[in-house]
């Protein structure tokens, strides 16, 4: 989220310190910056220049680069999804390690992210402050779930998660979390619902929808009055964000929509080369190279299987683009207004969703209209009223 909930904190004279991995202070935006350009400005390095905390004083920052970089290094040599997820849960609690030892000032509350707050949560419990963790998605064990239907009807679009310890501990994890916490932030209500499916503690659950930096346009401009439908899809190309549906919609409507994803891929070859026939693979996209993207597109689109409020449909509608998605992406679209909300794993649906939108110009032109007005309300300063008028409750008088 680019940092928004340190901003905000910021902004509102609450922030007593920002802990994190890794940032891009000086003097690393150029050194970063130049390794960047020399090895693709899409690569982890050129995201790594990126993490600049804007509007935060760097007196407020602490970060640990060389943990940073060995969390890195440690996710690129995980070999295996349990590999993955045990390197996860060692980042986690070397970070809150790191974070009591470094002690928390004046804080009078602490604010953390899920899988990455529990001992500090702990902590803060003993010392008597206030605790809130943001569950940034759908609890592990609702992923699992989801993933491993997916897997099972797709065979060859990646290797199944096998249940093994480093998952077991990571939903263990998330539990003691929301144990520890006085609020649970969710920003959206499918993770509420995952966290109510989990048994977990509802009652300290609160819905926060996120918001983006966007400079809204004053209305919409649609491309081309004639011709093809063009639909963006953005996040990684992999079983979670729905790619073989994605699939089935582009070979179905072939010759009247074209389709663009941006993102890296994440399947094996074979699907890839099964999908790029159909869809135009672009691969990793910086984030200031995606305006040009938005404004190529007509319609954005994301059938996903599992999210937890997917930032892609906030910077699409404040793009003006009718947004086609699930209920499962936790976007705030509202059905058959700033666009439409259709079941998980039907193309179909889909597809007839398109087929309106193509047939109809000037339903698709409202719909922009609708979403660039409910972009409006999803704006990082809305966001921010938000989110403090949900720790200011969690504080009581």
């Amino acid at each position: 989220m680019h940092y928004a909930v340190p901003r905000i904190l910021e902004s509102a004279g609450r922030l007593e310190r920002l802990y994190t991995d890794f940032v891009a202070l000086s003097p690393w935006p150029a050194l970063l910056g130049a390794m960047a350009r020399v090895n693709g400005a899409n690569g982890a390095l050129g995201r790594m220049a990126a993490r600049i905390p804007q509007g935060i004083p760097h007196r407020k920052i602490t970060h640990w680069p060389a943990f940073g970089i060995e969390y890195h290094l440690r996710q690129g040599r995980a070999r295996t999804p349990e590999q993955l997820t045990a390197t996860y849960l060692w980042a986690g609690t070397e970070f809150c390690r790191r974070v009591i030892r470094h002690r928390l000032g004046n804080a009078r509350a602490v604010y953390t992210f899920n899988s990455a707050g529990l001992e500090l949560l702990e902590h803060a419990r003993q010392k008597g402050l206030l605790r809130a963790t943001e569950q940034t998605s759908a609890p592990c064990r609702v992923e699992d779930q989801l993933l491993a239907e997916e897997h099972s009807a797709w065979p060859g679009w990646g290797t199944p998660r096998q249940p093994n310890a480093s998952r077991a501990a990571l939903d263990a994890r998330e539990r003691a979390e929301w144990e520890s916490a006085d609020l649970i932030v969710c920003g959206s209500e499918f993770v509420r619902r995952g966290i109510a499916q989990c048994g977990g503690p509802v009652d300290r659950c609160v819905v926060v929808p996120y918001g983006v930096d966007a400079s809204l346009p004053n209305g919409p401009e649609r491309r081309r009055p004639d011709g093809r439908l063009r639909v963006l899809v953005v996040g990684g190309v992999r079983l979670q964000k729905g790619a073989p549906y994605a699939l089935q919609a582009a070979r179905a409507a072939k010759g009247w929509v074209e389709f663009q994803w941006c993102g890296g891929i994440g399947v094996p070859p074979a699907a890839a080369r099964e999908l790029q026939e159909y869809v135009e693979l672009r691969g990793v996209v910086a984030r200031p190279e995606m305006a040009k993207h938005h404004a190529w597109a007509d319609v954005f689109l994301l059938p996903t299987i599992c999210e937890g409020s997917a930032t892609a449909c906030y910077e699409a509608l404040a793009a003006g683009l009718p947004v086609i998605t699930t209920e499962n992406a936790g976007s705030v679209v509202r059905d058959g207004i700033e666009g439409f909300i259709v079941p998980i794993r039907d193309a179909p649906a889909i597809v007839d969703r398109l087929e309106r939108l193509h047939r109809d110009r000037e339903l698709l032109e409202s719909m922009s209209r609708a979403a660039l007005e409910r972009a409006r309300d999803f704006t990082v300063e809305k966001y921010g009223q938000r989110l403090l008028a949900a720790l200011g409750a969690a504080a009581g008088p």
